[in-house]
């Protein structure tokens, strides 16, 4: 399932491993599954007869990984081997061996920071690997949010992290201070040894030689660059090693004509193109992932295929394959049909794939995004300035220009744009209920931590939740919130700009902290419209959603749902008729005990239904006298709901 189903939408969450997942599901027709190595969701793991996993992204030498009990053992030597070795010994002694078995051998390795193994320190010493031809990209020509990433080779690689120097960092104009290699400070003495003999004659050079003057800027950031990626290089020889001995021992044991071997990863990862490292970004080198496959009598060994696949796809293919029942709200489909034709794809086999990414408020800067991606193009949309960029990937395969504007691609561009829409409706991806935050913006992080630390105090009786009409309660409307509200300990957790989603994220993430109001009152949905034109379904969807992530966090809240304001001049107002029609839905919701239900619109308009200045100056954000409109109409049933 994607990520806004399954509940994993950013490193940091918490996976449900309540959930149905595949493993579980081929137990049940009898094979022993067993996982080994990174995991990094949280939680334990579920649904494997044994396993033995890394803490977090866990460590490249001497690592720790978390056993079945919950205790963590400390194994000597470099993680990408002991991976391997781990799966080895289960393969050869921990297995039931009259069971078929799943292995998933999951390795670290290749994880910022790329640490290569002792062995192979040396491996491309004097080696100058050749420069992706974007490495200098200037950004022109697409978004202006790319200028504002926080991946680049030029501007953020870590003294210490990224470039293996130590001590304080002596050219802040070239390196980022403040993370430094923890490697090397899990090392023992022996492999301190062997890691200062390679670094330190390089490390020395290039800080003689900036020190000199005989660098330019250019030659500092190719010098980077060859130190990443010669360390990349180095670090998945041990990688390749290690599958390699897998593949030996399923030779030797007589296993390789029976089993299945897919190598495969979580996703790619910018090796300079675009000046880049990192992921996250929608373009090429990370969207696509590495999926190689041998399956003896069933695949003819060099077979490539050129068909859009998914790691959604993984769970229906091993089920497929274990003859188990596919459950019908797993959204990927099996592989097996497509192994069965060498790779070739059936005339129903999907066009184009989906693309999301959530994690706003990354320190790389990324915004979210989402897109679609066909043989020959691909379109992205980002929220933040409700930005498109489209690329012709054949003609363009580095993406150096978006052609969204260009009036040559203008029937693509709407095609494209109809096929995001429907495949997010394919997927269930409703935006307006998948909580997403805004912390890419300084004042909104700002605000969110005042509230989150005024929540911390645990006072509030009474809570508003909103977006900038709630938030003026702060501004036009603070008299009025003096008048009735001041003596009811109140909390104003209204957000300029906010949608559905934005409120969902800050309730699930710290906005109701301590507190356990006895009435919120909400009224949220607006930016929906005016920002996205949303379908009144999916706004109601994403209310819906708001009120239940209240009733779990305080369940003993009663919840005054107001409907959403009108908004422009008059009843024929295209996004005035939006808000009328989330209305209708979302006053389903009213229970008469929990959640009580109030339009209180008509208050605000003239008798033809014409939305007067006098009381919304923009027809959208109310002043004064619009909010005494708004305490006035709702007074009586905050008193007859006990506050």
């Amino acid at each position: 399932k994607h990520s806004h189903i399954n509940g994993f939408l950013r490193n940091g969450n918490r996976f449900d491993g309540s959930q149905p997942t595949f493993p579980k599901m081929l137990q049940k027709v009898g094979y022993e599954t067993a996982m080994i190595g990174k995991w990094h969701l949280s939680s334990d793991p579920t649904g494997f007869n044994y396993w033995e996993v890394l803490p977090g992204q866990g460590n490249y030498y001497n690592p720790d990984l978390i056993q079945m009990d919950g205790e963590r053992k400390r194994y000597t030597g470099y993680c990408t081997d002991i991976i391997t070795d781990l799966s080895l010994d289960w393969l050869r002694s921990g297995r039931d061996r009259d069971k078929p078995f799943v292995l998933m051998c999951q390795h670290k390795a290749p994880h910022r920071n790329w640490t290569p193994a002792p062995r192979h320190l040396d491996m491309f010493k004097g080696v100058t690997v050749p420069e992706p031809e974007s490495l200098f990209d200037d950004y022109s020509g697409r978004t202006a949010l790319l200028k504002e990433n926080e991946m680049s080779i030029r501007d953020h690689f870590f003294w210490g992290h990224d470039m293996k120097f130590k001590g304080e960092n002596q050219f802040p104009q070239y390196f980022a201070s403040g993370i430094p290699n923890n490697e090397y400070r899990r090392m023992n003495e022996e492999q301190k040894a062997a890691w200062d003999a390679h670094y330190e004659p390089l490390n020395q050079a290039f800080i003689d030689a900036v020190n000199s003057g005989s660098m330019t800027e250019k030659e500092i950031i190719q010098w980077k660059y060859q130190r990443y990626i010669t360390d990349y290089l180095a670090c998945i020889q041990a990688v390749d090693e290690g599958i390699g001995r897998i593949l030996d021992y399923l030779d030797e044991s007589g296993l390789a004509e029976n089993t299945i071997v897919i190598y495969s990863s979580d996703q790619g990862f910018y090796l300079g193109e675009h000046g880049w490292y990192d992921k996250r970004w929608m373009f090429e080198e990370s969207l696509k992932m590495p999926f190689v496959i041998r399956w003896p009598g069933v695949i003819n060994p060099g077979v490539r295929s050129t068909a859009p696949i998914q790691n959604i796809d993984y769970a229906p293919t091993f089920l497929d394959v274990a003859g188990a029942p596919i459950p019908e709200d797993i959204q990927g489909r099996s592989l097996v049909p497509l192994f069965r034709q060498q790779g070739v794809p059936g005339a129903d086999w999907r066009k184009a794939i989906y693309y999301a990414y959530y994690e706003n408020a990354a320190v790389h800067a990324v915004p979210i995004h989402d897109g679609v991606r066909t043989e020959n193009y691909k379109l992205m949309y980002f929220p933040r300035g409700r930005q498109w960029q489209m690329f012709d990937l054949k003609n363009d395969p580095h993406e150096m220009k978006s052609v969204h504007d260009d009036p040559s691609y203008r029937r693509i561009f709407e095609g494209l744009q109809q096929q995001l829409v429907d495949l997010r409706r394919f997927y269930d991806q409703n935006t307006a209920k998948t909580q997403v935050t805004r912390g890419d913006e300084q004042w909104w992080r700002e605000r969110n931590r005042e509230k989150t630390a005024q929540a911390r105090e645990g006072k509030a009786r009474l809570a508003f939740i909103g977006d900038s009409i709630t938030q003026g309660w702060e501004g036009a409307g603070r008299a009025v919130w003096e008048k009735y509200y001041a003596d009811r300990d109140p909390i104003n957790l209204g957000f300029s700009g906010d949608r559905t989603e934005h409120v969902i994220y800050r309730l699930n993430n710290g906005n109701l902290a301590n507190i356990n109001p006895e009435v919120a009152v909400v009224m949220i949905g607006t930016n929906n419209t005016g920002h996205l034109m949303q379908e009144p379904d999916e706004v109601a969807e994403g209310v819906h959603e708001v009120l239940r992530v209240l009733h779990e966090k305080s369940p003993d809240t009663k919840v005054l749902l107001l409907g959403v304001f009108p908004r422009g001049a008059d009843i024929w107002d295209p996004m005035r008729l939006n808000n009328e029609a989330i209305n209708l839905r979302i006053r389903r919701f009213a229970d008469g005990e929990k959640i009580h239900y109030m339009d209180i619109g008509h208050h605000f308009l003239e008798e033809d239904g014409t939305l007067p200045q006098s009381i919304m100056p923009d027809r959208l954000h109310l002043n004064t006298s619009g909010y005494e409109i708004w305490a006035e109409s709702i007074e009586p049933k905050l008193r007859e709901l006990g506050i």
